[in-house]
């Protein structure tokens, strides 16, 4: 009997193994296939909007486009009205300032430098319609500008300096009936024209990314991936997942490359220890700007300059604008090696009416916080702004001055070139004292570099960082990185132990060599 059942469980296990190789995969789909077999699926949507009788009506303006569409969407609005790009703040954690509401209300940068007061011009990238001084917007859902975000014909333009209002003669039908998920064109109308033209800004960001070649971006080729923005940047409620740096200090709602490609990515087990210290993107992204330019110093005080009584603009051989009476000289750049630095999520920032420290020199307004030493830091790829802009020397603060009015003799730099007027009334509007006298101070923006992803044949090679001459993290002096650092202990050390390593192999080589010859000798005694 016994016999009869080890048979039986002997052959019990034999037939499962069979089965089991026979119906098992001749290979395990990595994560990198997964991801390709999804989004290669392309979502049809599931909604005709063009049948809804809500969107026949004829439109008359944006406003009642937003009334139609919360007709079914009839709890979005609240949703909208509490994320931050309606609001352009969100409360935050700054270390030394505890809990803020940071956002373009109140956070200075080196381009424009304040949307307060120039709220006529800065809101062409509001989602609102007919923003103003006084923040009415906030409290009427009906000036949510769904179509911004949503249109998928694509014909949806905001006008210049109209306070978000869309340009005129749209055909609202045509758009309202064309609406769906956001692409990369709704992203871009502000991601890649921020601060006053394609590319100024980010570096990473601009025209060539809505239809990038693979030599652009991995991601967003349409011969690659061909990702829009919202597959990564997933959206709850309205609130969109990533966060922009300049207006962000804790490390919340971060996008990183690990959500698709974990954290242990490649084949050889000593590349992904790096991950442990150094992110994707500062061996991913070896150039950025690869298309256009990007701005990178920017000179506040030549601006006024005029010629014949007329403001003028020059233009350097490839285009890009080298000067502008109403905002003074640029220096440009192409093809750029990103700068690095650590970073550990979290950021401090120069807030409207902080105090700047005497003989400060380095004066960062978005100082990315990190180290070796710090556990959660990594090396990033960073684009570093450069600007010269208005400083008040007696109350040691930025000057937000005031730039735009609709006409002369409204006190608007851009309009009436006086310093003094400006920022009289720029500080008046932000409610901060002035003393009447301006000097100019160099910032420093930190600008994190995502896009522009390289295929893995371009990334940056081991000699690039491991190497004395130019490394490309030369600037970050806190740590050793072998073949870039010198240490005559180390150096000294190592010569000695290759030395004893290579004594010890040879005595040993020499002593078997000898012992063997001894050992013949013996047998054939």
């Amino acid at each position: 009997m016994k016999k009869i059942l080890a048979f039986v469980v002997v052959a019990s296990i034999i037939v499962a193994i069979i089965i089991g190789s026979l119906s098992s995969l001749d290979y395990e789909p990595t994560t990198l296939m997964k991801l390709k077999e999804k989004y290669s699926k392309k979502q049809k949507p599931k909604v005709d909007h063009s049948k809804f009788k809500e969107l026949q009506a004829k439109f008359e303006s944006a406003q009642e486009v937003t009334k139609a569409c919360e007709t079914c969407h009839n709890l979005t609005s609240a949703e909208v009205m509490e994320s931050s790009h309606w609001n352009w703040e969100r409360e935050e954690y700054i270390q030394g300032k505890g809990i803020v509401y940071l956002g373009k209300k109140n956070a200075i940068n080196n381009f424009c430098i304040g949307t307060k007061g120039n709220e006529q011009s800065c809101a062409k990238c509001h989602i609102g319609l007919g923003y103003d001084e006084q923040g009415n917007i906030y409290t009427d859902s009906t000036n949510i500008d769904c179509l911004v975000c949503h249109d998928n014909s694509e014909t949806y333009s905001k006008a210049a300096e109209k306070a978000g209002a869309p340009v005129e003669d749209l055909d609202l039908n045509l758009i309202a009936q064309s609406v769906g998920k956001p692409l990369r064109s709704n992203c871009g109308v502000c991601h890649f024209y921020g601060g006053g033209g394609n590319n100024v800004k980010h570096g990473h960001l601009e025209s060539a990314m809505n239809e990038p070649t693979k030599e652009i971006d991995m991601h967003m080729a349409a011969e690659g991936m061909n990702l829009q923005c919202v597959d990564c940047h997933l959206t709850e409620h309205h609130e969109i997942s990533g966060k922009l740096y300049s207006f962000a200090s804790s490390c919340t709602n971060r996008n990183t490359c690990d959500q698709c490609h974990t954290n242990a990515p490649h084949e050889k087990d000593l590349i992904n220890k790096h991950t442990l210290k150094v992110s994707c993107e500062a061996c991913h992204i070896p150039i950025y700007a690869k298309e256009n330019y990007t701005k990178l110093y920017w000179d506040w005080s030549s601006a006024g300059k005029l010629k014949n009584g007329k403001p003028y603009v020059e233009t350097d051989s490839a285009g890009n604008q080298t000067y502008l009476s109403i905002k003074g000289n640029f220096v440009w750049g192409k093809k750029l090696k990103p700068d690095y630095v650590w970073f550990n999520g979290t950021a401090s920032h120069y807030l409207l009416g902080d105090t700047i420290e005497e003989g400060a020199e380095d004066l960062v307004l978005n100082q990315l916080n990190g180290s070796y030493k710090d556990l959660e830091s990594k090396i990033v790829p960073v684009k570093i702004h450069i600007a010269k802009q208005p400083y008040d020397p007696v109350n040691k603060v930025l000057i937000q001055p005031r730039l735009y009015a609709e006409k002369e003799g409204e006190g608007a730099f851009w309009k009436d070139f006086d310093w003094q007027i400006a920022s009289k009334l720029g500080m008046e509007d932000v409610g901060l004292p002035f003393s009447g006298k301006i000097d100019f101070i160099e910032t420093k923006m930190f600008w994190l570099v995502n896009h522009m992803v390289s295929s893995k044949e371009e990334t940056v090679q081991c000699n690039e960082c491991h190497t004395r001459n130019d490394s490309r993290l030369a600037g970050l002096r806190d740590f050793y990185i072998p073949g870039r650092d010198y240490s005559r202990l180390v150096d000294t050390a190592g010569s000695w132990l290759l030395l004893l390593t290579f004594l010890g192999v040879a005595g040993h080589g020499a002593l078997r060599i000898i012992n063997s010859r001894k050992n013949k000798e013996v047998k054939n005694g």
